[in-house]
């Protein structure tokens, strides 16, 4: 007799919404998190894309701890001294099913966990799962958290993207160092007035900005902003391949102290007050980078399956792992009430998601990160052209201006004409 119909290791979005499904089904579920609290261990702030949250939770805008709703999108080319920004808002990004919001994670993997909690799961905090216990069949039976351990029917590994538990117990591969990136996060007090005033937004409404270039100095990479009720959360991603390469000068935190002191990031956080500052490792590597995720006796969610995607015009991780919560619960309880929790008895969730957006998106962009990796032109050179444009487009000078084409022409020419159409055809192609 196991101690518990399915115990699920992690507590975030994937951990969490597993659990309250589990326990809303009237399953008996255990929810170990080595951090103190849920959401410890996670980076504070980001962005969730609703639709996937909303299926579990229908009217989580009541209750969740949201920040802003985004309705205001900015996409940056930077060199070193200038931006040329596309700056875009709607009143679609604001309806029930495409809407998004800034969250802080601390509070929301807490609320996510209260759910869990009055759901009926149970939670240990502050303690680690060293290992998956098997039986002699070799089906995971549940975990060793210290000295104690503790028995499952099912266990679902949501451990986060430090996948050690996945290498180490299941066999999974540790992912490629070009298939990561470390994020470097801070967090800026403003008050809501300020913020509302510098993005242009209506009050309660937020905006997200992603960058590009010198933000990481030419490196594979990116900026981000998301504003939050009364702060700014800001940071950079790079590749790990980068980012740990003895020949790279330039270490994260250099490259976002310069990202912040440029001339087009510097006034918004004007005046704002360092409140945190923040690491976390992100998956890049999209579909090509997707583990085994089905075992005999174990699933496994969310990030610990890479399921991430970074397309440079957007960034999401939360609605998977949302949404692979869920489905790894229902496959669990479908399998729990069939008393078969072997791999064919959990396969369902195999079948969900690749029936989802979860792995249709995924693989739709599967060759994007190849094509990023390899095109460093796009953070080198590209914002140069882009900005040199600008210049030949807007200067006054007071001499004699030649036609538009003959002078965007030339700085186009000078890269090569067609070596540009053949970066930008494989880009869109991969998109």
């Amino acid at each position: 007799m196991s101690d518990f119909d399915a115990i699920v290791v992690g507590a975030g979005c994937a951990g969490s919404v597993a659990a309250f499904e589990l326990a809303k089904a009237g399953k008996s579920v255990l929810v170990v998190e080595r951090g103190n609290f849920a959401g410890a261990k996670n980076m504070t702030g980001g962005r969730i894309y609703s639709h996937s949250l909303k299926k579990v939770f229908p009217d989580f805008e009541s209750e969740a701890p949201l920040e802003r709703k985004i309705t205001h999108e900015r996409m940056a080319f930077m060199d070193p001294c200038a931006q040329m920004a596309v700056d875009f808002t709607s009143p679609e990004l604001a309806e029930e099913g495409k809407d998004s919001y800034s969250v802080l994670r601390a509070p929301f993997d807490q609320w996510l966990a209260s759910k869990a909690e009055e759901a009926g799961a149970e939670y240990i905090c502050g303690i680690a799962v060293e290992e998956l216990l098997r039986d002699d069949a070799g089906r995971v039976v549940g975990v060793r958290a210290g000295e104690d351990e503790i028995t499952a029917e099912v266990t679902i590994v949501a451990e986060g993207v430090n996948t050690l538990l996945c290498e180490r117990s299941l066999g999974n591969a540790r992912p490629k160092a070009s298939q990561m990136a470390v994020g470097i996060k801070q967090v800026f007090e403003l008050p809501a007035s300020t913020i509302e005033d510098r993005f242009l937004v209506p009050e309660g409404e937020g905006a997200a900005m992603l960058f590009v270039g010198d933000c990481t100095h030419g490196n594979v990479g990116g900026g981000f902003l998301y504003t939050n009720k009364d702060s700014i959360s800001l940071g950079l991603v790079a590749t790990i391949s980068t980012a740990a390469d003895g020949s790279n000068e330039m270490p994260v935190y250099q490259m976002l102290e310069d990202f912040k002191n440029h001339p087009a990031v510097a006034p918004i956080i004007r005046g704002a007050k360092l409140m945190e500052h923040s690491g976390h490792m992100v998956p890049e590597g999209g579909y090509d980078m997707v583990p085994t995720y089905v075992f005999d006796g174990a699933l496994v969610a969310g990030e610990a399956a890479g399921l991430c995607m970074n397309m440079g015009y957007q960034v999401r991780g939360m609605d998977f792992a949302v949404a692979s919560g869920q489905m790894a619960a229902q496959a669990a309880v479908k399998a729990l009430d069939a008393g078969d929790t072997s791999a064919a008895g959990l396969a369902s969730y195999k079948t969900t998601m690749e029936g989802s957006f979860v792995m249709k998106d995924l693989e739709t962009f599967r060759r994007w990160p190849h094509v990023m990796e390899g095109w460093k032109s796009m953070f080198t050179d590209y914002p140069v052209m882009v900005g040199e444009i600008m210049n030949a487009l807007f200067k006054v000078d007071g001499e004699p201006q030649k036609p538009l084409m003959k002078r965007m022409m030339p700085i186009v020419k000078k890269r090569g004409l067609f070596k540009l159409a053949g970066e930008v055809r494989k880009a869109v192609k991969s998109l």
